[in-house]
C-alpha cells in the first residue's frame, strides 16, 4: 500500500511540475499584405525546449470559417513561432483570425482586419 501511495505522489508531482512550465502563447501579431495576399503571424511563446514545448498547431479563419490548419513539429526559436501563408481570397474589410496552440497546454486566438 505504501508503494502505491509513493507512486501516486510521484505522478502528481510530475504532472504538476510539467504544467507549471506549460503555458499558452502570450501574444500573436498579425499582419496582412493586401498586395501579395500574404498573412504573417508571429506567435509569442517563450520556451526552453523547442522540441517538446512549442507551438504545435496554427489555425487560420477568414470571416469566421476555418481555411487552414497547420501542424508544426518544433518551434522556430525560443521566443516565438513565425508562420506565413498565402490567403488569396482575403479582401478589404475581411476578418482574419490566427489561433496558436501549445503542444502541452493552452491556446490563444487573435483577430486582424484586411485593409
Amino acid at each position: 500500500m505504501r508503494k502505491i501511495m509513493v507512486i501516486c505522489a510521484c505522478f502528481v508531482f510530475l504532472f504538476t511540475f510539467s504544467n507549471v512550465y506549460a503555458h499558452p502563447p502570450s501574444d500573436i501579431r498579425i499582419t496582412f499584405d493586401s498586395n501579395t495576399k500574404m498573412l504573417t503571424a508571429v506567435i509569442e511563446h517563450i520556451t526552453k525546449d523547442i522540441l517538446h514545448h512549442y507551438i504545435k498547431t496554427v489555425d487560420v479563419e477568414l470571416n469566421g470559417s476555418k481555411i487552414l490548419s497547420h501542424t508544426i513539429s518544433r518551434q522556430n526559436n525560443h521566443n516565438n513561432q513565425t508562420v506565413v501563408y498565402l490567403i488569396p481570397d482575403a479582401k478589404k474589410g475581411d476578418v482574419l483570425s490566427v489561433e496558436g496552440t501549445c503542444s502541452i497546454h493552452g491556446k490563444l486566438k487573435k483577430f486582424g482586419h484586411v485593409n
